[in-house]
């Protein structure tokens, strides 16, 4: 079985309001990319991918006058892809939605939000004292995570959480103090959301449920410098420790590895410093009875992984369909 992760810049701006595919010569949102040379660009990636389940993030909008699902079964036809369904949770309005598509001859998934005690669903508000002064925020999602319930034709049920956290960027900021303010309101407000994500973990498996986790999770160790000031960041609070602990490999590289190489999903162009910044933002975590699965796990990175740069259409189709790069999840079910 293959699981993804991809979040797929503007893919919103592909698709008209009736879900047909915008495949012409007009600019996407991308820099200096056109709708067809995007749209082509991601059929080569979906199709090289080949997956049984790929969690979108940055899906299509879902609103009033437009369709999620109805766009990317769209796209799904048009790459000929073998995941041709798509399922959506609470959609939101950033117009960069949460979905999943998937192969219906081998997976029935349903939206499925749970609620427990220590951690309501993902559409409602929760609260927690984030600057320790005794009184309690409450923290809503801008994205609310995408819970399923995944079955496999051999009967195997699973968890899958399909998640894009608050990016810590100070957007709107105009000096630097409003730069400090900002960014660290967005840690605290990022933090939170991860504690009530890991919430939501541990009740999947104190019910003995086989759990996947898998997004944008928009941090990293070491990404700035405002993580020592709150001591974890969001990637170690949703992993956990001890025995209920989940597993992603390249989250526990980059932990152990504060200084050198370490393994990156994205890459963004940084104007003031005309350079590339490359970071580790997109993960997929299992919980330890999937991890005794023969989990091989892979981050298809044009210019990291050998058979990308090998294979020149998909190298220049990965740079070209996101600033973001698919991870995979190869696994015995």
């Amino acid at each position: 079985m293959r699981f993804a992760t991809y979040n797929v810049e503007w893919m919103n701006s592909l698709f008209d309001e009736d879900g047909q595919l915008l495949n012409d010569d007009g600019w996407s949102s991308r820099h200096d990319v056109t709708r067809a040379a995007q749209t082509d660009a991601l059929r080569t990636v979906f199709r090289a991918l080949d997956a049984d389940a790929v969690m979108v993030i940055e899906a299509p909008d879902n609103s009033r006058n437009r369709d999620t699902i109805k766009a990317l079964q769209t796209f799904a036809r048009f790459a000929d892809l073998r995941a041709r369904e798509a399922v959506i949770g609470f959609s939101n309005d950033t117009q960069q939605e949460i979905a999943l598509l998937y192969d219906p001859d081998v997976l029935t998934v349903l939206h499925d939000p749970l609620i427990h005690q220590d951690a309501p669903r993902f559409d409602e508000r929760f609260r927690i004292d984030l600057d320790i002064d005794a009184t309690q925020d409450d923290v809503v999602f801008s994205k609310p995570p995408l819970e399923l319930e995944v079955e496999t034709a051999q009967g195997l049920s699973l968890r899958m959480i399909g998640a894009h956290l608050k990016s810590k960027a100070p957007h709107g900021a105009n000096n630097r103090d409003e730069v400090m303010r900002i960014s660290i309101a967005n840690r605290r407000k990022q933090l939170a959301q991860a504690i009530w994500l890991r919430a939501r973990i541990n009740g999947l498996l104190a019910d003995g449920h086989p759990v996947v986790l898998m997004g944008d999770l928009n941090d990293g160790p070491g990404l700035d410098e405002y993580e020592n000031l709150f001591g974890r960041s969001s990637v170690e609070i949703i992993m956990g420790t001890g025995d209920t602990a989940l597993f992603d490999p390249h989250a526990r590289q980059a932990l152990q590895r504060r200084l050198g190489a370490m393994p990156t999903t994205a890459r963004f162009w940084i104007r003031p410093e005309q350079r590339y910044l490359q970071a580790l933002l997109d993960y997929i975590m299992v919980s330890p009875d999937l991890a005794g699965h023969e989990p091989v796990w892979r981050i298809w990175h044009p210019l990291d992984d050998p058979d990308c740069w090998a294979h020149s259409a998909l190298r220049d189709a990965l740079v070209t369909a996101s600033d973001h790069f698919p991870v995979s999840l190869d696994v015995v079910l």
